[in-house]
């Protein structure tokens, strides 16, 4: 709409599209809950109080708010492509995401970005990339694809390309290794967002001298004060295996708040179907204390304010009308919801929208040398290295026992909780398996297998035997990539993921329908874990203290380098 038309609808002089009547607004900027009409023309706010329009909505008093704002997610791990995901946080409030497409880039490069970016259109959902900035994240594993800053160079012309995404080789930048900080440099005067771990003192100094402006991964309140006292933002997560919200709220005051966002991270179809998305965070903070619209701010305008997305985040006039209508102002849900000056989903629903069919074919990403696939382990030490699972942290234990062995081998082990994994490379087939022991997962008998296994991607594995295991591993192989539960030679539950080995073409209702019967399976399996593959797909990656395994090996992160299974 021409900029003298918006202002003579501003003035009264013509007619708005729509007036939401007789709303409560949550002002953000204020704090103050404002009794009034919303007038919208096009795709925008043109004024609040009495307006004439060509249609109204009486809101009967319900309260509206800025449409919420996820700062931190990659789509890919909701199993499903952008469209899908859509359909299952739109009618929660999510008008905006802020993804890294970092887990399909991993396996197809930039053809895997390019296909997010193609199927993030024409959706009732703004999504919003930024860059992968560590593909691959360590010099210590295989993946489909790597990219340099000339590579990423040319996607910051893409119109909905806003920043470089989360810098994990945090180990990389405070060594000063050319190669991270070229991406840094040509990703000069954008958002660049960060991943550091328990990173602290003249370290994070270094790395916040880089010009990187947020973290999500603290997990202590000591953490996120000393990177807001330092000029970070902070995203507090509330993923699917990493639930950090509810021990960080505590942390969150009236004087610290401003810099402080909302991410999800990883979230799978149960999770986000069940418990729901950033509302579910929402009303999270607010059960624990965080004032309402304190919670809204970080829901809303905080992230709109660090990643520059000036046009939205609040309800004023000239921001666009993202809206999110609810009736209880201390367990908000979405009953209606607005992008861009439309409805576009009510009472938990999305409203059937124009979409175009849209194509994409991508190359295969199941490259496997079975020849060099063995699981065997001879047994050269008495003491092993084994990696221990922590419920609900992405973080896992170094743990040194005693070598499970039979006839000369390394075995699992189910009675003391040591199961043996592995990483097959599954993008160029090297041939190269990496092989290790873990505890925390808590199977008694068979494997569970999977193509998603962070950040690379290969096929990851673990069980109480071998031949379980071989044929979970071809299980996964055969359906194009996915997860499966496998006793002995019998595929017990399977959920294909045929694109890049990560997300499925199917609705993401039966996504999740196939999950869960993944989940009950491996359940009686033994584990206790509430998703066991999600907590296993965090095993393989080798920028998240302190013990991983990848398709090289076994890697030391504190140490930053391979270290053998043996002690």
């Amino acid at each position: 709409m021409e900029l003298a038309q918006i202002i003579k609808i501003a003035r009264g002089d013509e007619p708005a599209d729509t007036i939401l009547k007789n709303c409560n607004v949550i002002n953000v900027f204020t704090g103050e809950i404002i009794p009034t009409h919303l007038a919208i023309a096009h795709s925008r706010i043109v004024g609040l109080g009495d307006y004439e329009a060509r249609q109204a909505v009486d809101l009967e008093g319900r309260y509206v708010a800025p449409g919420l704002i996820d700062s931190h997610v990659h789509i890919e791990s909701a199993m499903v492509p952008p469209p899908e995901f859509a359909r299952a946080v739109v009618p929660r409030g999510t008008t905006t995401v802020i993804t890294d497409p970092h887990e399909i880039a991993n396996v197809l490069g930039l053809e895997g970005i390019r296909y997010m970016l193609e199927m993030a259109k024409y959706n009732p959902l703004s999504v919003y990339v930024n860059a992968p900035s560590c593909v691959p994240s360590t010099h210590m594993e295989t993946t489909g694809a790597s990219l340099e800053w000339y590579d990423l160079e040319p996607l910051q012309r893409e119109e909905y390309v806003i920043g470089l995404a989360e810098v994990m080789n945090f180990p990389g930048v405070v060594a000063g290794d050319e190669g991270i900080l070229n991406k840094i440099r040509s990703f000069k005067g954008v958002v660049k967002d960060g991943h550091c771990p328990g990173l602290s003192g003249k370290g994070l100094i270094a790395y916040i001298n880089a010009n990187i402006g947020s973290d999500h991964e603290s997990t202590t309140g000591e953490e996120i004060l000393e990177k807001l006292r330092l000029g970070m933002y902070v995203f507090l997560r509330e993923a699917t295996n990493a639930r950090n919200l509810k021990a960080l709220l505590p942390y969150v005051t009236p004087d610290n708040a401003h810099r402080i966002c909302f991410c999800t991270d990883d979230r799978q179809p149960a999770d986000l179907l069940a418990e729901g998305h950033i509302d579910f965070m929402l009303r999270t903070a607010i059960a624990h204390g965080i004032p309402p619209i304190t919670a809204f701010r970080m829901a809303t305008l905080n992230p709109s304010e660090y990643f520059h997305l000036h046009d939205r985040g609040a309800i004023a006039p000239g921001r666009r009308a993202d809206l999110m209508v609810f009736s209880d102002l201390q367990a908000p849900v979405a009953e209606m919801v607005y992008r861009g000056g439309k409805l576009v989903a009510q009472n938990g629903q999305v409203l059937p929208w124009q979409r175009e069919v849209r194509h994409s074919i991508l190359r295969s990403s199941m490259n496997v040398d079975w020849d060099q696939v063995d699981f065997t382990i001879p047994a050269t030490g008495n003491q092993v290295r084994i990696i221990g699972a922590i419920v609900d942290q992405l973080l896992t234990q170094h743990i040194i026992e005693e070598t499970p062995r039979a006839d000369g081998k390394v075995v699992a082990d189910p009675d003391r909780d040591i199961l043996k994994m592995a990483v097959i490379e599954r993008h160029l087939a090297t041939g190269k398996v990496g092989k290790g022991l873990v505890r925390g997962i808590g199977l008694k008998r068979g494997a569970i297998a999977s193509t998603v296994a962070h950040d690379h991607h290969n096929i990851i594995v673990i069980g109480a035997d071998d031949q379980s295991m071989l044929a979970a591993a071809h299980a996964v192989a055969n359906t194009k990539g996915g997860m499966a539960a496998v006793e002995g030679d019998t595929i017990l539950s399977q959920l294909p993921l045929p694109i890049a080995g990560l997300m499925s073409d199917q609705p993401i209702e039966q996504v999740r329908d196939q999950m869960d019967d993944l989940l009950r399976v491996t359940h009686q399996l033994g584990s206790p874990l509430h998703d066991p593959f999600m907590a296993m797909s965090f095993l393989a990656l080798p920028v998240i203290p302190s013990l991983k395994l990848t398709d090289h090996g076994l890697v030391d992160v504190d140490q930053f380098k391979l270290v053998s299974l043996f002690v």
